[in-house]
């Protein structure tokens, strides 16, 4: 369905997605979509602190709004919340936006869809937490389809071209970190948001001392002991960048990489972007709906009744534990030849 006169030739365009990491990454064909669909426009994005670095400079994009959504939900902070929430309310009314778009489809991005005042608030049909309510249209995403495709079909609705997807990532060069790099490597990330989404660091150890080439552990500051349980195990030949990175010198780093070894998370989702193959290991989530987007990358997962449970607490983590080291690198060694 398109809507040319409907969405003829608008001045400004307010995109709501704050978080995750993943989640903005798989947005990237969306905003792509919408800049060749209305090249005049302004295009704005409200983004979550710690993520703007995807986004800022990035040609496509005239302004970012930041948002420290984790401070909102802390009462010590309530005061200062509520001074910086209104500032940014009062903001984001005064752009006068001719199209919001609320992919997040969550309580707080439909109050903030809402608070611009714009005529047309597009978002989900499936959009939780009542979010739904606050739009003027409401599109059939359906929750059994890849995240990138669900927010395609805003694209469509808006009359935009969707043949061609690619995902528009900013080009960054931070000497410093790429002196750190290897010639020829591989990047293994063992981090995940769920502890349920981790395969043991010590299996990424032993698979990093069985790759015939160097191996860079990536991650943040919250991951630096998972990755120096993997450098301890991987008999000299991994280098740890967890937690020394910003978020454009982690992108670059994946560029480089000849693969990417990860569990389902953010930086997998960065490496399927830029078209570095990716080998993916699957255990409570279903890689259908989250998993490496495009082709040549490969989902590694055992045949579990329970799996996918999309729990993030479990006693029983036979889908990660029951995949061996040696069952990733024989993968590995055939897709890429080694």
């Amino acid at each position: 369905m398109k809507n040319n006169q409907l969405f003829k030739n608008p001045k400004k365009i307010l995109v709501v997605k704050p978080s995750s990491l993943g989640d903005v990454v798989h947005s990237l064909p969306f905003l792509n979509a919408i800049r060749e669909r209305f090249p005049s426009s302004e295009i704005h994005w409200v983004i979550a602190k710690g993520l703007e670095d995807l986004l800022t400079g990035h040609p496509m994009i005239d302004k970012i709004w930041i948002i420290n959504k984790d401070m909102w939900k802390k009462l010590s902070y309530i005061r200062d919340s509520v001074h910086e929430l209104r500032i940014f309310m009062k903001g984001i009314k005064e752009e006068k936006y001719d199209i919001v778009i609320d992919l997040q489809g969550l309580l707080r991005s439909g109050i903030i869809t809402l608070s611009t005042g714009s005529p047309l608030r597009v978002g989900f049909q499936e959009a939780r937490e009542g979010s739904r309510f606050f739009y003027t249209h409401k599109i059939k995403g359906g929750r059994d389809v890849h995240a990138v495709d669900r927010y395609l079909k805003i694209a469509i609705f808006l009359g935009c071209d969707i043949d061609d997807i690619c995902f528009p990532m900013p080009l960054s060069f931070e000497p410093s970190v790429q002196a750190a790099l290897p010639a020829d490597y591989a990047v293994i990330a063992p981090g995940a948001r769920w502890g349920t989404k981790r395969w043991p660091p010590e299996k990424f150890g032993r698979l990093a001392s069985l790759l015939p080439l160097n191996t860079v552990v990536v991650g943040n500051k919250g991951d630096i002991a998972y990755a120096k349980k993997v450098l301890d195990l991987s008999k000299g030949k991994a280098v740890s960048l967890a937690g020394k990175t910003t978020l454009k010198a982690l992108i670059e780093v994946i560029r480089g990489a000849r693969f990417f070894v990860s569990n389902d998370s953010g930086p997998m989702h960065i490496a399927a972007a830029l078209g570095i193959p990716v080998f993916a290991i699957f255990g409570p989530t279903d890689p259908e709906r989250t998993g490496p987007y495009g082709k040549g990358h490969t989902v590694i997962r055992q045949d579990i009744s329970c799996a996918p449970c999309f729990k993030r607490t479990c006693n029983d983590l036979r889908c990660m534990d029951s995949i061996s080291a040696g069952k990733v690198f024989k993968t590995i060694k055939e897709r890429q030849q080694l």
